[in-house]
C-alpha cells in the first residue's frame, strides 16, 4: 500500500509539466508543418500592401494569381502530410527522457518477483520513493520551434522582413483593391465610385500645381513640357481604355488599370468606356536659358574685376559659370612669352545667382580678383553660360577680353611682376628670370627704397638660380610665385611708417597711373588713397607744431608756405576734376604744384585774433551755411515743381520770398524781375539746379575732410551722418539731370534731417571735449553773463539790443540750448507743409540769427 501511495502522489505531481510538455509538442508541430504556407502569405500580403498589383495587369496579373494558388495549395498538402497530434504517451515520454533514471518509467512499473518476502518489498517500497522524488522535481520540456534544417536559406524571415517593410511604407487599405479585380467585385465598384483616376503632375521647377484630371472639362488642355499624367483604371479589366499620343510610345488603346508617362509633344489623351472623356493637350515648351553681357569689366586700382551681366529663363536659372580660357593666338610672343607655356587648365567661376526674389531675369555682377593668376593682364577668351532646371544650357558667344588684374606702378614692383608672370609661364624660364633680376639689382639704390627690400630679392634670385639648376617643380614654383607677389606689394605699397613718406608715395602713384593711362576706376581709387595719406600727415605735422609751440601763436623758424586745410582740399578736388575732364597735362602740373607745396608748409586753422573761433565753431558754421543752401535750393526745385503742373503759381509771392535761388540770395523773382540783391535774368535750368547740388555736394566733402572730434562717438556719430547726407545730396544731383524734381526733393529732404543729425552729433562732441577741457570751472561768472545775454547765447548790447557779430553760445549749456532752438526753427522751416507765411517768418529768424 505504501508503495502505490508514492506511485499515486509523483504522477500527481507531474500533471502541468505534462500538459505544457504536450503543449509544446504541439506548437512544434504546427510550424513543422506550417512554416511555408505562414512564409507565402506574409510575402503575398506584403506585395499587395506595397501595391504591386498596379503594375501588373491583363493576363500576367491572372497568371501571377494563378501561380500563388498553386503554391498555397501545395503549402496547404504539405501541412496536412507533416501535421500529427502528439499523443499524451509521447509527452510522458519525452518529460521521462528530461529526467536522469527515467523515473516516470519506474514509477509505472510493478515489483515482478519477491512479493510475498518483507525484506524484498522493503527495497522495492524505497526504489519507489526515490523515483517519486526525482518525478516531482520535473520540468516541461519546451517545443523545439526551430526549421532552419528545413528552411537553409531563411526564406521564413525574408518574408517577415517584407511584411513588416509594407506596414511600415504601404497601405493596409490597398488589400480591399483584391476584391476588385474579381468578376463579382468589378461590378461593384463600377456602381460604387468613380471608374477612373487621372492627374497631371507638372515637374517641380515650373511651380505649377498639380492637376486632378477628373475636375476638368473635356476640350483643350496646355501643360508644361515633362508632365508626368497618372491614370488609374477601377473596375473589370478591360471595361476602360486609354488612348495617348502625348508620350511619343507607339501603343494601341491600353487597359492596364495603372497607366503613367510623360508629356513629350502637344497630341490628344483619351478615356474610352464608362465615364469617358478627351483632351487635346498643347504642350508649353521649358525655352533654354539665355545669359548675355551687360558691358565691359571695371577694374579697380587693386585689380578687382566686376563683369555685369543679365540672365533670364522661363522658369528661372538654377546655376551658371565663367569660362576663361588663355588666347595663345592674341598672347605678344615676346621676351618671356616666347617659349611654350605650360599646361593650365581654364578658369572656371561659377555666377552669382539673387539670393532673394525670383530668377526669371535678373542682373548680377560677376566679382573676382585674378591679379595673382597667371593669365592676369593676358588676352583670354570668356563665355558665360546658365543652366536651368531642366538642365537646358545657354551661353554667351566666346568674346576676347583682356583679363584684368592689378596694376604695378613701381618700376621696381612692375620689374618683378613681370618676372613672376614668365615664371608662372614657363618654368624653362627660370635661368632667364633670375639674369633679369640681377641686373634690377645691380643699381639697388635708384629702385629698391631699402636694405631689406635688396636682400630679399637677392635671396630670390639665389633660390631661382639653385631651382634653374636642378629643376623646378610645381610647388616650387608656385611657393616662389607667392613670394614674388608679396614682394612687389612691399615695393608698391611700401612699409613706411612715416605718414609724409606715404603721402609723397600716394602722390607719385598717381602720376604714374595719369602717365600710364589707367582707368578712371584706377585714378579715383588712388586719389582717395592720396586724400587719406595728405589727412594722415596733416594731423602729424598739427601735432608736431603743436609740441614746437606753433599752435600757441608762435611763428616757425624760416619761410614756410602757410595753407588751410580747405587749401588742400580745394587743390584735390580741381586735380581730380582735371582727370575726370581727361585734360591729365594739366592734372600732371597741379600734381607737382601740390608736392611742391607739401615740401614746405605749415598747416593753419585761422591765426589768432581772426575772430574765427575754434575748429568746432568753423564746423558747424560751415555745416549751417550748408544746410541752409540746401533749403534754399530745395526750396527753388519745389517751386519749379508747381510751376510744371500751374504756371504762374508763383506770381504774387509776398516780399519775404526767397525768389528762385532760394537762400542764396533775393536774385530773381518767380516772375523774372529784378529784385534786390540783383539783376533780372533768365531763370536757372535744371542743368543749373544739378550743378548748384553738385557744388553743395563738393562743398560738404570739404567739410567732412576737417570735422574735429575723430575717434569719440560722438563725432563718428556726426561723420556717418554727413556721409548719409553726401549721398542723398549725390541722388539729388542726378534727379535734377534727369528733370526728375520730385525725387530730387525727396532727396534734399533726406539730406537736410542727416545735416541736421551730423550737426546735433557734432555739437555733442564739441560739449564733451569742453567738459574735458575744462573741469571745476566756477559758474558764478557764467551765471552773470547769462543774464545778459538772448535767447540765442550772444551778448546783447547796452541799449539791449542783439550784437549779430557775437558768437553763439560760449558755454556747454548756453551752445546746447541754442543749437537746438536754431536745429527747431531749421526742422519747421523744412516742412513743406507749413504755410508760406510761417515758413517766411521762420526763414527771416534764421537769416537774423
Amino acid at each position: 500500500m505504501k508503495a502505490s501511495t508514492d506511485r499515486t502522489d509523483g504522477l500527481r505531481a507531474l500533471r502541468w509539466p505534462l500538459r505544457l510538455t504536450w503543449a509544446g509538442m504541439l506548437a512544434e508541430a504546427l510550424v513543422q508543418a506550417l512554416w511555408p504556407m505562414l512564409t507565402l502569405c506574409l510575402a503575398v500580403l506584403a506585395l499587395l500592401m506595397m501595391g504591386v498589383q498596379d503594375s501588373l495587369g491583363g493576363n500576367l496579373l491572372w497568371a501571377v494569381l494563378g501561380l500563388i494558388g498553386l503554391g498555397f495549395l501545395g503549402t496547404l498538402i504539405f501541412a496536412l502530410r507533416r501535421f500529427r497530434v502528439p499523443s499524451r504517451m509521447a509527452a510522458l515520454a519525452r518529460l521521462d527522457a528530461s529526467l536522469p533514471g527515467r523515473p516516470i518509467r519506474a514509477l509505472l512499473d510493478d515489483q515482478a518477483i519477491g512479493a510475498g518476502d518483507v525484506a524484498s518489498m522493503a527495497v522495492w517500497q524505497a526504489h519507489q520513493r526515490r523515483m517519486a522524488e526525482r518525478a516531482a522535481r520535473a520540468q516541461a520540456v519546451k517545443g523545439d520551434l526551430r526549421v532552419s534544417k528545413a528552411d537553409p536559406y531563411a526564406l521564413r524571415y525574408v518574408a517577415l522582413l517584407a511584411f513588416l517593410v509594407a506596414l511600415v511604407f504601404g497601405s493596409v487599405w490597398r488589400l480591399g483593391e483584391v476584391t476588385q479585380l474579381a468578376p463579382g467585385g468589378a461590378g461593384g465598384a463600377l456602381a460604387s465610385g468613380p471608374v477612373w483616376e487621372g492627374w497631371a503632375e507638372p515637374p517641380r521647377h515650373t511651380g505649377k500645381p498639380t492637376l486632378y484630371l477628373n475636375d476638368l472639362a473635356a476640350g483643350a488642355l496646355s501643360l508644361p513640357a515633362g508632365t508626368l499624367i497618372t491614370l488609374r483604371l477601377y473596375g473589370e479589366l478591360g471595361a476602360l481604355t486609354v488612348e495617348e499620343s502625348v508620350s511619343g510610345r507607339e501603343v494601341a488603346a491600353a487597359s492596364e488599370p495603372a497607366q503613367d508617362f510623360t508629356l513629350r509633344q502637344s497630341g490628344r489623351i483619351a478615356i474610352d468606356g464608362p465615364g469617358a472623356r478627351e483632351w487635346q493637350i498643347t504642350m508649353l515648351p521649358d525655352a533654354a536659358p539665355q545669359v548675355e553681357r551687360m558691358g565691359p569689366p571695371e577694374v579697380t586700382a587693386l585689380g578687382e574685376m566686376s563683369l555685369p551681366f543679365l540672365a533670364r529663363d522661363d522658369y528661372g536659372v538654377e546655376a551658371g559659370e565663367a569660362r576663361i580660357s588663355l588666347d595663345l593666338a592674341s598672347v605678344d610672343r615676346r621676351y618671356g612669352l616666347t617659349i611654350d607655356p605650360d599646361t593650365r587648365p581654364e578658369i572656371v567661376v561659377p555666377l552669382p545667382m539673387p539670393i532673394a526674389g525670383g530668377r526669371q531675369e535678373f542682373e548680377e555682377a560677376l566679382i573676382e580678383n585674378f591679379s595673382k593668376h597667371p593669365w592676369a593682364n593676358l588676352p583670354v577668351s570668356l563665355q558665360l553660360s546658365v543652366l536651368d532646371a531642366a538642365e537646358q544650357q545657354g551661353a554667351t558667344e566666346v568674346s576676347q577680353l583682356t583679363l584684368p588684374g592689378r596694376r604695378f606702378f613701381d618700376p621696381a614692383a612692375a620689374a618683378v611682376i613681370e618676372m613672376r608672370r614668365d615664371l608662372l609661364w614657363s618654368r624653362a624660364n627660370a635661368p632667364r628670370i633670375a639674369q633679369v633680376l640681377r641686373a634690377v639689382t645691380y643699381a639697388p639704390g635708384e629702385h629698391l627704397r631699402s636694405e631689406v627690400m635688396q636682400l630679399r630679392l637677392r635671396q630670390l634670385i639665389r633660390r631661382l638660380e639653385i631651382r634653374a639648376r636642378y629643376g623646378l617643380n610645381e610647388d616650387v614654383q608656385a611657393e616662389m610665385a607667392e613670394d614674388m607677389w608679396g614682394l612687389a606689394i612691399e615695393l608698391e605699397e611700401g612699409v613706411l611708417a612715416d605718414a609724409l613718406e606715404r603721402m609723397r608715395r600716394a602722390q607719385d602713384r598717381l602720376n604714374e597711373a595719369m602717365k600710364n593711362g589707367a582707368s578712371s576706376a584706377e585714378i579715383a581709387e588712388l586719389m582717395e588713397k592720396l586724400r587719406r595719406a595728405t589727412e594722415e600727415y596733416l594731423k602729424q605735422l598739427q601735432r608736431q607744431q603743436a609740441q614746437e609751440g606753433e599752435g600757441e601763436g608762435q611763428q616757425p623758424q624760416g619761410e614756410s608756405m602757410q595753407m588751410t586745410q580747405d587749401d588742400l582740399q580745394r587743390m584735390m578736388d580741381r586735380i581730380q576734376e582735371l582727370m575726370e575732364q581727361g585734360r591729365m597735362a594739366e592734372a600732371e602740373q597741379a600734381l607737382r604744384e601740390l608736392q611742391e607745396m607739401m615740401e614746405n608748409m605749415r598747416v593753419t586753422q585761422g591765426q589768432p585774433g581772426e575772430g574765427e573761433g575754434s575748429p568746432g565753431e568753423q564746423a558747424m558754421e560751415g555745416l549751417s551755411d550748408t544746410l541752409r543752401e540746401q533749403q534754399g535750393l530745395s526750396d527753388q526745385a519745389f517751386r519749379d515743381l508747381q510751376e510744371q503742373f500751374n504756371p504762374g503759381t508763383g506770381a504774387g509771392e509776398n516780399e519775404g520770398n526767397e525768389g528762385r535761388n532760394g537762400g542764396q540770395g533775393r536774385v530773381q523773382s518767380h516772375e523774372g524781375q529784378q529784385s534786390e540783391g540783383g539783376e533780372a535774368g533768365e531763370e536757372p535750368s535744371e542743368e543749373g539746379l544739378a550743378g548748384r547740388q553738385q557744388a553743395l555736394r563738393d562743398e560738404l566733402r570739404r567739410q567732412q575732410g576737417r570735422l574735429p572730434g575723430e575717434g569719440t562717438p560722438e563725432g563718428d556719430a556726426a561723420r556717418d551722418a554727413l556721409g548719409r547726407a553726401g549721398t542723398a545730396m549725390d541722388r539729388a544731383g542726378e534727379a535734377l539731370r534727369r528733370d526728375d524734381l520730385a525725387e530730387a526733393i525727396d532727396n534734399q529732404a533726406q539730406a537736410m534731417e542727416a545735416l541736421r543729425e551730423g550737426m546735433r552729433s557734432l555739437g555733442e562732441a564739441m560739449e564733451q571735449e569742453q567738459r574735458e577741457g575744462q573741469p571745476g570751472q566756477g559758474t558764478a561768472e557764467g551765471d552773470r553773463r547769462a543774464e545778459a545775454r538772448d535767447p540765442l547765447g550772444r551778448e546783447q548790447g547796452g541799449n539791449g539790443a542783439n550784437s549779430n557779430d557775437a558768437p553763439l553760445a560760449q558755454g556747454p549749456d548756453d551752445q546746447g540750448r541754442a543749437r537746438r532752438l536754431l536745429d527747431e526753427i531749421r526742422r519747421r522751416s523744412g516742412e513743406a507743409e507749413r504755410p508760406e507765411l510761417e515758413r517766411d517768418y521762420l526763414n527771416r529768424l534764421l537769416d537774423r540769427f
